[in-house]
């Protein structure tokens, strides 16, 4: 056995692994000044960064350690943040397996910021443990968390400038925060985000912090704040009507998509128009449809709007799936047929085409009240700026028709 000496995998302190792209972190002196983008930082043990930073550099970072209990990167120290960007910017932040715990007064974990706007940070099992504040990114192009855990402290990010990408936090935990007005997300300066935010994260507030604080104004694109699958809870209990879990957008608002959510409101595509005034409709001319006319009053609309009068535009672009469910009375005279369709306006050829008709017969009821019933059950598709409407005819005379009040159609994803 002389001469035979194992390999060690992971080396002594001071920088050397025994691998060549891997550099073992054992003090803060080893984060120091300009770090190597094309290294691996392995983080050995506890590392008390005290009031240095770390310096995330141009051309990015990797930092990994054995998991969230044996590596750790903390401060205690006031005013202190844990990671910079040079006067460039930064490049991409990758990390896994480890925690960090900021916990001055005043101090942040991050204030980085993207060197070109098409960087990225991507986290997996890190847990942020007592942070005082978890600080700002800006203008990155995309985040991606996966099996974190924010415990204890206020852990808030901002989140800045514009983002041309999105940021999905995957299985991820909340709790044991110190009470306080923040919240989890916060829209910081110019910040827009292109593609989506998405979460499903299981989360316990205390009593006055929020989930997210955004505006319809940060997400210019539909249906692109994704909540979905997510289980939010103040002090152990759900309360869905919670107006501070998201403070400045709706359920109903054309950038959320909250699906499948607990405690809090989810997205319902659609809503209901019903007559609430009767407006004869004019027949010109035998058997030609007309507008059916009538006064429509709107009700839980979400991602539609009426931009005329019975009128149901889709302002989304997902889901383009629905149903449309009608049930309407028409009066005219006794044992004379009338036709009832709907129609489809497509936004992008500027066409109309019908979608499904119905004829029936007025009846000749005793005391003067002759009227026909309809009712319809049919899929639709609809894209972004189509809209649906009613036309009727009477297919026997000129008489004139009106819809009697209460009539309604309702729209609703498939």
């Amino acid at each position: 056995m002389s001469g035979f000496r194992p390999f060690d995998p992971v080396g002594g302190g001071g920088g050397s692994s025994g691998l060549d792209n891997r550099v073992i972190v054992t003090s803060a002196t080893d984060l120091s000044g300009t770090l190597d983008s094309t290294k691996e930082y392995f983080i050995d043990g506890i590392i008390d960064m005290g009031s240095q930073s770390i310096e995330v550099p141009q051309g990015g970072i990797n930092f990994t350690g054995y998991n969230f209990d044996l590596s750790k990167l903390i401060s205690s120290a006031a005013a202190y943040t844990m990671f910079t960007s040079p006067a460039g910017g930064s490049g991409d932040f990758l990390g896994k397996d480890y925690a960090i715990e900021v916990t001055g007064v005043g101090s942040q974990v991050y204030d980085i910021v993207s060197d070109t706007g098409f960087e990225a940070f991507e986290f997996s099992r890190i847990n942020y443990n007592d942070c005082s504040s978890l600080g700002t990114i800006d203008n990155y192009r995309q985040g991606l968390e996966v099996g974190t855990g924010r415990f204890g402290g206020k852990p808030e990010l901002t989140l800045k400038g514009t983002w041309v990408g999105g940021y999905f936090i995957d299985t991820s935990i909340v709790r044991g925060m110190v009470d306080g007005a923040y919240t989890l997300f916060k829209a910081g300066a110019g910040f827009t985000m292109a593609s989506r935010f998405r979460s499903n994260q299981n989360i316990d507030l205390p009593a006055n912090a929020s989930f997210f604080d955004f505006s319809v104004a940060n997400f210019p694109n539909p249906s692109t704040i994704q909540i979905d699958g997510a289980i939010i809870t103040r002090n152990g209990s759900i309360d869905a009507e919670d107006a501070n879990i998201n403070p400045n957008i709706t359920e109903a608002e054309l950038p959320s998509a909250f699906m499948g959510n607990q405690g809090m409101h989810n997205t319902f595509v659609g809503g209901k128009y019903a007559v609430s005034a009767e407006v004869t409709t004019t027949i010109n001319t035998q058997g030609v449809f007309e507008v059916l006319a009538g006064t429509f009053t709107t009700e839980g609309l979400q991602h539609f709007d009426q931009p005329s009068n019975g009128q149901a535009r889709h302002l989304g672009v997902s889901p383009r799936n629905f149903i449309f469910v009608m049930n309407m009375t028409i009066a005219g005279a006794q044992n004379e047929e009338v036709e009832i369709r709907i129609r489809r306006f497509d936004s992008s050829s500027t066409t109309t085409s019908t979608i499904e008709s119905q004829v029936r017969q007025v009846n000749a009821f005793a005391g003067g009240r002759d009227v026909a019933f309809f009712n319809l059950f049919t899929a639709v598709d609809i894209d972004q700026d189509d809209y649906l409407f009613l036309e009727v005819a009477n297919n026997s005379s000129t008489a004139n028709l009106t819809v009697e009040v209460d009539g309604f159609f309702v729209i609703t994803e498939r």
